[in-house]
């Protein structure tokens, strides 16, 4: 039958959609099945299937099969233009077009756009912005087509379009392998699968020096490797494609050739080889030199003397004089053990001298968390690195920040190669740049283990604060810190604050955790369920991110016919909704890790509108949505760099427990200021307190070591 959809229901992680349609002769009906991915209110579709009952929820029909129309009623052609898919056309514009024009509406539209015109209220600049959003739509839907006909998620149409344009069918028939990296969501086994279907031969180089490079950016986006060896490089790219190693090995010389990949000598390992992408053996090299710079430069910095402070411990004493005569040093240190406070003391010596300082950290609650426990101004290292100057009129800060005597960085475990090697540039020789950070933290969420390489370096200044204070000394929360990372299982102590509940099945872990910090903790602490935030260590499975985050929104902030909403894939977006931005992006003024509320689903102009709990108002576009997700449950990489009232955790074996070490389960008890409760399985928590992790492959403490010595 001919059916338009009028609202999507539910969608699936594995696609599956269910979705209100109305019908001529139909009462309005509940469609499903896979067959329904990306659709969108609005569209017409000719469905194939059969009808059933469920025993919940009645009657449905089940689809097997669906191809877009146009719609050709009136009634469908004012749903289709009324629903947003036109950015432009809202319901009341829709209706003023379908009442002129009728059935002949869309004809007009894709072939007399002229003479939208004759419609009050549309004038040249309304029209134009209507036809390009309409040959966009047009060519969003035929890509959705050709997708499914390669087998291939319909949902990636609108991606890929995104970054293509009008060049999108002639990458995907020439070359889809330009889709790896370029277009979110599709890895190599997606453009693998489409080439194929396309004709490109198995064996052919093209195909095998995409697997290759796939191998090395996973690498560095799964598990942080800035290199891979060789020998496993070969291995694996040869189990990807599933042909023999001999096919491989050469295609890795074309790339080198090709000056897209770096092979040289393993670290510490003669007669072994290592492979890098270009662009990271690159930001390697460069920020090997700019330490290197900054390290034998002469201080600047406006001291002649560096007088004691009977307010810190000595090993905090330690710290200050270090900061204030080396130009690169780091203060490591676990929780309460004073690194704030020691912060404090190095900017307010300088500042005192007639010296400028600035404090940073990679993300915006992290600065935030800075100032508020210094008492000083701090801003993102973006922010820095943007070279703006700060809004507050009360501001310390130059206008240009990089320039600054003495720069700190706090939170230095999240500097990934990239942010740091930007960084490290932007500080002029002679200034003093300090980083703070605790190395039993989880490292960056990119390539690289910054901090860590660094404290390889002997010839690197470093001071460990291990003195914790009395009135941090009473706390759960640090004494399960220290007890972790010191191998040890955590336990409940007289000062409260640490709570482990134990619970097998993952089911039962997933509602319990979500009752939590739904109900109980709000409860019985007398908070808001916003003052809870939920910590992941995985994001799939029935504990999971995914799937933990959904439930609690459906809790929290359930759909209701008078609250607008968006359907993005798997996620659905509502007025009401807290949200968390997952990239940077210098345009909208939005960064990593900040959160947000969504005020507004503006389905005419399709974006939604988000308010960050800064006070600013941003808009993203429909189609920037994977750039945002919800903030009800989220990874523990999600949340360095943020403390929150109190944290609940899940801690099971799913899929092995691959993500569970130490670092991981240290980090996530520190996000805490008040009490962090984990449920889950004791077996699951002993895992984590005694399995360490892989070290990441990086070369950068080797060749600064090599850089210092020459």
């Amino acid at each position: 039958m001919e059916a338009s959809v009028e609202q999507l229901v539910y969608v699936r992680e594995d696609e599956y959609t269910v979705a209100r349609m109305s019908a001529d002769g139909e009462p309005d009906f509940v469609a499903t099945g896979r067959a329904l991915a990306g659709v969108q209110p609005g569209e017409t579709l000719r469905i194939f299937g059969e009808w059933g009952r469920h025993p919940r929820y009645g009657r449905r029909f089940a689809v097997s099969g669906c191809e877009r129309i146009v719609p050709s009623s009136v009634r469908a052609i004012r749903i289709y233009l009324g629903s947003g898919l036109i950015r432009g056309i809202g319901p009341r514009l829709a209706y003023a077009i379908v009442d002129h024009f009728g059935e002949a509406t869309l004809k007009v539209i894709d072939s007399e756009p002229e003479r939208l015109t004759e419609v009050v209220n549309i004038g040249p600049l309304r029209q134009a912005q209507i036809v390009q959003a309409w040959q966009e739509q047009k060519a969003i839907a035929a890509l959705m087509v050709t997708l499914q006909g390669l087998g291939v998620s319909p949902l990636l149409a609108a991606k890929i379009y995104q970054v293509f344009g009008q060049d999108a069918d002639e990458v995907l028939a020439t070359d889809p392998y330009r889709l790896i990296g370029r277009v979110r969501g599709i890895a190599f086994r997606i453009a693998d699968k489409i080439a194929l279907q396309s004709g490109v031969p198995e064996r052919s180089p093209q195909r095998v020096k995409a697997a290759l490079l796939d191998r090395l950016e996973a690498a560095g986006s799964r598990d942080g490797h800035c290199f891979v060896p060789v020998p496993a490089l070969v291995r694996e790219t040869a189990e990807l494609i599933e042909q023999d190693q001999d096919l491989v090995r050469p295609m890795i010389d074309a790339l080198v050739a090709d000056r897209r990949v770096v092979v040289e000598a393993a670290p510490g390992q003669p007669g072994q080889a290592v492979a890098y992408a270009k662009h990271v053996h690159g930001r390697e090299a460069a920020l090997t030199e700019q330490l290197t710079r900054l390290m034998r430069a002469r201080s600047t910095l406006p001291l002649r003397s560096f007088p004691d402070d009977p307010g810190l411990h000595e090993d905090q004493q330690a710290a200050v004089n270090m900061a204030l005569t080396s130009t690169v040093s780091i203060i490591t240190g676990g929780p309460g053990c004073g690194k704030s406070h020691t912060v404090k003391a190095i900017a307010t010596t300088v500042r005192a001298a007639g010296g400028t300082v600035t404090l940073t950290a990679p993300t915006g609650k992290a600065a935030k968390r800075l100032s508020e426990l210094t008492g000083l101004p701090a801003m993102t290292i973006h922010r820095m690195l943007a070279r703006l100057p700060d809004p507050d009129p009360e501001t310390l800060f130059d206008e240009t920040p990089s320039q600054a005597d003495l720069i700190v960085v706090d939170e230095a475990s999240m500097l990934d190669l990239h942010l740091a090697t930007r960084l490290v540039a932007a500080v002029p020789s002679g200034s003093h740049l300090l980083l703070i950070g605790d190395g039993d933290q989880l490292p960056s969420i990119g390539p690289g283990d910054v901090l860590a390489d660094l404290l390889r370096v002997e010839a690197v200044p470093r001071v460990q604060l291990t003195h914790v204070f009395r009135q941090a000394g009473g706390s759960g929360i640090i004494d399960a810190a220290h007890r972790i990372r010191a191998g040890r299982l955590p336990v409940r102590t007289a000062g409260g604050g640490f709570w482990f509940e134990e619970l097998d099945d993952p089911a039962q872990v997933a509602r319990r955790v979500a009752h939590l910090a739904m109900v109980a903790i709000p409860r019985k602490q007398n908070v808001e369920p916003g003052q809870v935030q939920v910590l992941c260590p995985m994001r799939k499975g029935e504990t999971g991110a995914t799937a933990l985050g959904r439930l609690i929104q459906d809790q929290l902030n359930p759909a209701a016919d008078d609250k607008p909403e968006h359907w993005s894939g798997a996620s659905v977006f509502r007025v009401g909704d807290r949200v968390m931005p997952i990239r940077n992006n210098y345009d909208k003024g939005v960064f990593n890790g900040e959160t947000a509320t969504v005020t507004a689903v503006v389905q005419e102009e399709r974006a939604i509108e988000i308010l960050t709990d800064d006070g600013e108002r941003v808009r993203y576009g429909f189609d920037e949505l994977d750039d945002l997700t919800h903030a009800y449950a989220i990874s523990v990489h999600r949340s360095q760099g943020s403390e929150y009232p109190f944290v609940v955790a899940p801690i099971v074996a799913e899929s092995g427990g691959v993500m569970l070490r130490r670092k991981l389960l240290y980090t996530l008890v520190t996000r805490a200021k008040a009490w962090v409760v984990l449920v889950g399985q004791r077996e699951a928590l002993e895992l984590a307190v005694h399995r360490i992790g892989q070290r990441r492959n990086t070369g950068l403490a080797r060749r600064l070591a090599l850089a210092l010595e020459g």
